[in-house]
Order: C-alpha cells, then structure tokens, then sequence
C-alpha cells in the first residue's frame, strides 16, 4: 500500500502567492455562506428593496416640500441618495457579518464606550435641528444614540454573562445603571423616544438572564415613575402625550399621517400618484409607512408589518437550542432594538402611540441612521453564525443556567 506522496514543484516552477490568497479567501467566504442565516439576511434585503421602492415615491413629496426659492430639490433627490446610502449600509452589513464572535462582541464593547462618550458630548457640542439636540457633527452629521444602539445590546449581554462566572456578581444593578445614564442623556436632547427604545431592549434582556419577581416590580414601578416624571419634567414629552391623547396643535401631522395611510384602500394609488403625501412631513423618514399605505395599499402594509414578524421569529427560534448565554442576550437585544423601533414607527403611523420622530429601520431614508442600522444587521448576523455540522450537546440555554447558578439568587441578582 502505497501512501499519497506531497506534490512536490518541478525545477523553476513556483506556487503565486497570489493564487494562495485568492484560494483563502474563498474558502474564508464559503465557510461564511455555510454559517450565516440566510433566511434572516433574505428578509432583511427584501424590507430594503421595498424601502428603496417607498423612498422613490416619498421622495417627491419631500422634495417638494424642502425646496425653497433659491434652491430647487429634484423630486428624486432622497431617492438617489437613499441608494448610495443603502449601498454603502449593506458593504458595513456584510462586512460587520463576517466577524467571529469574539470580535463582535470586542467591537459593540468599545462603540458602546466611544457613543456614550459621544452621548454626554451632545448637550454641549450638539447640532440642533427641529428644536432638539441629537447631532455630532465630526466630518459628517450623525446621532450617536443610533450608533449606540447595537452596541449598547452587546455591551449589556457582555455585562449579564459575568454573572455566569459568579452569581454574586451584581450584573443587574450594573446594567441597570447604564441604562439610567443612558436616558438621562437622551432626555437631555430630549429624545423621549429613543429612551423608551432603549429602555425596552434593557428590560427584555435583564428578564432572559433572569432577575427575582419583587426586583422586576420594582424596576416596573420605577419605569412608570420615570415616564410620569417625563410628562411633568419635559414640555416635549407632554405635547406628544397630550397629543394623542386629547389632540392638539404642535404635532397635527400624526393625525394627516393615518389619514394619509388610510386614503390608499387595500390595493393603493398606484406608484406616484398619490396625494395626501404631498402634505405630510418627514414623508420619506418618519411617515415612509403610510407613504406605503396610500400608494402601495394596505396589504402591501400588511405584508412590511408581516416581515419584521418573520425577522423577529426568525432569530428567535435560530437561539432556541443555543447554549451559549452571551449569543442569546446579544442577538434577543438586537432584535428587540430593530423589532421595536419598527413596531414604534408603525403605531406611530396609525395614531396608537405618540409621535417619536423615529424612523422604520431598514425601509425609511437615511443617512448615518442606515449605515447604523446595517451595523445592527450585520453584527446580529455575525453573532447568530452557527456551523451547520456541529451538533450540540445540550438542551440549550435554560439547562446551562440550571447548571451553573444557584437553586437560590444571591445578593448579585
């Protein structure tokens, strides 16, 4: 039996360095290809393709409306730039997607550190725009709390994961910390509606790692004294409440965007022919939904609002037998932030919740505020990678925890 001899170049015949490379690399994207969810990535290209759709038809509208005398927008404006925006957010997605997991976790840790710095900055070196104060401006103009977003998720799941290596440890008044420094500076700007964003993915991740029922009452009190304080303490807090509530003057464009999302019927205008949206603000970010509504029709709502189900569900069942704590509260946070801020949009749209100028990821335009969203993709699609081959040998994160921590919660819970 003879055994398999290397090969061996001839005389004068060489191995380019070249090929070598090309040859790693394809084999770094196919293992890349094999592990990601491409199920979720699917999902994620569609809402963007009918984002680039709505924002092509908004864009007129708004357009029109930000046109002045001297300066005259083309109605395609937002959506030309809406492209390069997208292409440049889905380079960061399937860049930020082909981390490891370490990484990942290295990379939310130190934005985390670099925005809340960039957060406590904004009162005193923000640019204000529309009566609110929520912009860096350092070469381009961005929201450090839409960068913070993700990196605030991964950040707080690093935090809740030590408690695995000592239950005394006390991780939820740790995080529980972060968070009210975190929106305290929001209601600085004031952004209310980031805050309650932030707020729930905290709240939903310290419920998955796991914290005493009397706590979880207080943390719940604790949340309705915050917003009641809100109400009192911050006059655009009050006029966004006292607005859906009762109506009012300030905010009236919530009540011309459900009549805007309504005037389609179930089938829609047809593609730029509509025209409640020639009056509504914000047609191509805040209200991109009902711009949705008119022209493309209720179904067609019916069916964006279908797909951040399907997202949700998605990653959800994909952690259903992970055993690995970190990559549940990581991934659960960042879907949660994305979940929930289309959720908040939509009911926005529909006058069921009040206004909170906050846009409907991965469909409404934008600048920065896209490429922020594409990092969150990315980096949930990075931590949620599993090699197909390898089966696990556990029942999942429940018989983990039962593992290691106590029958009884410490001082640390």
């Amino acid at each position: 039996m003879s055994a398999t001899q290397p090969y061996i170049p001839r005389s004068g015949e060489r191995v380019s360095g070249h090929d070598r490379f090309r040859r790693s690399r394809m084999d770094h994207l196919r293992v890349w290809w094999r592990e990601i969810d491409r199920v979720l990535l699917g999902l994620v290209l569609l809402l963007m393709l009918i984002g680039t759709a709505a924002v092509a038809t908004a864009s007129v509208a708004s357009a029109r409306r930000l046109s002045t005398a001297d300066v005259t927008l083309p109605d395609l404006y937002f959506y030309w730039a809406h492209i390069r925006w997208q292409l440049a957010g889905v380079v960061v997605m399937l860049g930020a997607s082909t981390l490891s997991l370490d990484n990942a976790r290295r990379i939310g840790i130190l934005l985390a550190g670099a925005m809340f710095i960039l957060l406590a900055l904004v009162p005193v070196l923000g640019v204000e725009v529309n009566g609110a104060r929520r912009w860096i401006s350092i070469g381009m103009r961005f929201q450090p709390s839409e960068f913070l977003k993700p990196a605030f998720a991964i950040a707080l799941a690093w935090v809740l994961t030590w408690r695995l290596r000592d239950p005394d440890l006390p991780v939820i008044g740790v995080v529980s910390g972060a968070m009210g420094a975190v929106g305290l500076l929001l209601m600085l700007q004031p952004n209310l509606g980031d805050a309650i964003l932030f707020g729930g993915v905290w709240f939903v991740m310290i419920m998955l790692a796991g914290v005493s029922l009397p706590r979880l009452g207080g943390l719940i009190a604790g949340g309705f004294a915050l917003l009641t304080a809100a109400y009192f303490l911050y006059d655009n807090a009050r006029h966004r409440i006292d607005a859906f509530f009762g109506g009012g003057t300030e905010y009236d464009q919530v009540d011309l965007a459900e009549k805007t999302l309504l005037a389609g019927g179930w089938s829609g205008t047809g593609m730029w022919l509509g025209i409640r949206k020639l009056k509504l603000p914000e047609a191509h970010t805040d209200y991109i939904f009902s711009v949705i509504g008119e022209e493309f029709g209720l179904l067609i709502c019916m069916i964006v609002v279908l797909l951040y189900l399907a997202l949700m569900v998605r990653v959800l069942v994909r952690l259903t037998n992970e055993d690995n704590l970190f990559i549940v509260l990581a991934a659960t946070g960042l879907v949660t932030q994305i979940g929930g801020q289309a959720f908040i949009n939509i009911l926005v749209n529909l006058q069921l919740f009040p206004s909170k100028g906050m846009t409907l990821p991965l469909v409404s335009y934008g600048g920065s505020s896209t490429i922020a969203i594409c990092l969150t993709v990315g980096l949930l699609l990075a931590i949620t990678r599993r090699n197909p081959f390898l089966s696990r040998g556990k029942g999942g994160i429940r018989e983990r925890l039962a593992e290691v921590l106590p029958k009884r919660e410490g001082p640390g819970s």
